[in-house]
């Protein structure tokens, strides 16, 4: 019986050892919907896209979306795959947002600029140089022959 208290002490002490360990950090990238860079659950299961992180909504179960320390100091408590800079550097976007077709960078940064490396307009989209904001390069082909003037030279009304 002293040989079993010995094993389940050294057994007790392993376990107590390897929790005091640091462990590595968990690889929390994933790809959410839409194909869009997401954070992964603790369930390992659940993605949320990029922009659902930090938004004050618990999206995962245990709520680890949420948690002070990925969200006390946005954008530099985020892990760097979740932040997108635009060309000015005091401003950002969710990694979600690069290549939306909106200008959420205020600059067209996060759809035109080098480093976004979006691709060309896709099937859903109209290639053209938007008259209003919120659009970069392209436009939503719903607003295709609707009456209004979304591209510079009117070829959402009569190409599109």
């Amino acid at each position: 019986s002293a040989v079993a208290l010995l094993v389940l002490m050294a057994g007790l002490a392993s376990a107590v050892a390897l929790a005091l360990l640091p462990r590595a950090p968990v690889n929390r990238l994933c790809t959410a919907p839409n194909n869009k860079t997401g954070f992964l659950c603790d369930d390992r299961v659940t993605c949320v896209p990029a922009s659902w992180v930090c938004d004050r909504v618990s999206n995962c179960r245990g709520g680890e979306d949420e948690q002070e320390q990925l969200c006390g100091d946005l954008p530099h408590s985020l892990p760097g795959y979740l932040v997108f800079y635009c060309s000015n550097p005091s401003s950002w976007v969710y990694a979600d947002q690069r290549c939306n077709g909106m200008n959420d960078c205020g600059d067209c940064s996060d759809e035109t600029w080098s480093l976004a490396a979006c691709p060309p307009c896709g099937q859903e989209w109209w290639s053209c140089s938007p008259v209003h904001y919120e659009f970069c390069s392209c436009i939503p082909r719903r607003l295709c022959r609707d009456g209004i003037q979304h591209c510079l030279g009117w070829s959402d009304e009569f190409l599109c």
